[in-house]
């Protein structure tokens, strides 16, 4: 990867931290498409199980890089995967993200199109796209009245005023709260409990989950059903329910 974007893998979780942080981690072109590289890297690698995407320098991330925009007129948008590469196309593995400081409009996208949220519990969140005259048309519109209570996200979205990890946490929007400094250790503790299980499974329930949210309620076990059959007919569900009758932790094959 670029200096824009570091990886790290320690015990199958890979730790992708955007690395701007003079720009407070603000993501011009260059850093979506290494981003983008970053995601796919992350399901290419057969060794690791799940990712957790954080910023150096403690922030997450201040969302679009606007000096880069108004000098070039370009987004930060990867074709077909969206802002920072992500918004509108997720990876197949899971994805934590881990929040320190700010992450704010596309920043806070960005946590938005992650799979869950660990955060210091100063950190701070918000969407202040209409105070610019602007809307967060990266998702922040769509994703955040599905994760707290709609006149929460209406609020959130209308004043664009900042929230605490705090008020965050108390609606549900992030998963773990964290002494300050400790997001990305507090996310490597959840991605491991994560990663001791089948990745085969992990990845098509990340997969289920998503895809179901559009499903009929009288189609969806209809749906749902040829999407698991290979579960049940894989080599790690024969290895999960062996090492449960001889007492021991699974060997995973990922097949």
């Amino acid at each position: 990867m670029s200096d824009l974007v570091k990886i790290e893998v320690v015990d199958r979780v890979m730790v992708i931290s955007i690395n701007r942080p003079e720009a407070r981690n603000a993501i011009n072109f260059e850093t979506a498409v290494e981003m983008a590289k970053a995601f796919d890297a992350l399901d290419a690698n057969d060794d690791v199980v799940i990712g957790v995407l954080t910023g150096a320098g403690g922030t997450f991330s201040s969302g679009m890089d606007l000096k880069a925009f108004a000098k070039t007129g370009q987004r930060p948008l990867v074709p077909g995967r969206g802002l920072g590469g992500l918004c509108e196309k997720s990876p197949e593995k899971p994805l934590i993200a881990a929040v320190e400081g700010y992450a704010l409009a596309g920043g806070c996208e960005l946590a938005l199109a992650c799979d869950l949220i660990v955060a210091a519990n100063d950190a701070k969140f918000g969407l202040p796209e209409t105070k610019r005259g602007l809307v967060p048309s990266s998702g922040g519109m769509l994703r955040l009245p599905q994760r707290i209570p709609h006149h929460i996200a209406m609020e959130v979205i209308l004043t664009g005023e900042m929230v605490s990890a705090e008020r965050a946490y108390h609606f549900g929007m992030v998963n773990r709260l964290a002494e300050s400094g400790k997001a990305v250790e507090a996310a490597q503790e959840l991605g491991a409990m994560i990663a001791e299980n089948g990745p085969l499974a992990v990845r098509t329930a990340k997969k289920i989950i998503l895809e179901s949210k559009d499903w009929r309620q009288a189609d969806m076990f209809d749906l749902q059903r040829p999407r698991v059959a290979h579960i049940f007919a894989s080599a790690d569900a024969k290895e999960g329910a062996t090492a449960f009758a001889e007492k021991r932790k699974p060997v995973w094959q990922g097949k």
